[in-house]
């Protein structure tokens, strides 16, 4: 069993809102390729940064990452990035982009957006986390998806806005 989590503003995910806005803001290329990614598979920066050909499941379009000792994590690629990731893949062998240059492009749409709050990566990974739990998605098949040794670690994007456990009571009541 895992422990409620206090609510905090340390990681705030963006809304639903926020995310459409910044996912609509990329120019074709490789902005799209970076937020699309980032926001559909929960990617961490350094992962997207260290994607190479490897990591692709040609014919089951999935990515697989290799964790310490023997553990394997596998994500499917969603179709809105599935054309991107692979095409892009299949002509440069690798993702060729650094952490830093990341960075500036999520920070650059977010800025293009109008996201008022700090954007992030790592923002955008826990807005993948709290969608994916919104839409009924498993504690248990997150801490997978997420590449989470331990479920606390997962529990944390458990931590809704007032506003959000608000918006979920009167849907659900």
């Amino acid at each position: 069993m895992y422990r409620s989590v206090a609510y905090s503003f340390k990681r705030e995910p963006l809304t639903q809102t926020e995310a459409t806005d910044l996912a609509n803001a990329c120019l074709p290329g490789e902005e799209r390729l970076v937020i699309w990614t980032l926001l559909d598979t929960g990617l961490r920066v350094e992962e997207l940064a260290e994607l190479t050909k490897d990591n692709l499941d040609w014919q089951m379009h999935r990515l697989i990452f290799k964790g310490k000792g023997d553990k394997r994590r596998t994500l499917d690629l969603p179709p809105r990035i599935r054309d991107l990731i692979e095409a892009h893949i299949s002509i440069h062998d690798c993702f060729h982009m650094g952490v830093r240059k990341i960075q500036r492009i999520v920070n650059r749409v977010a800025n293009r957006a109008k996201i008022r709050k700090k954007v992030s990566p790592h923002v955008l990974r826990h807005t993948f986390a709290v969608t994916a739990l919104q839409k009924g998605i498993s504690l248990a098949a997150l801490q997978k998806l997420m590449g989470h040794e331990n479920l606390q670690t997962t529990a944390i994007y458990l931590n809704l806005s007032p506003e959000e456990a608000l918006r979920e009571f009167r849907e659900k009541w």
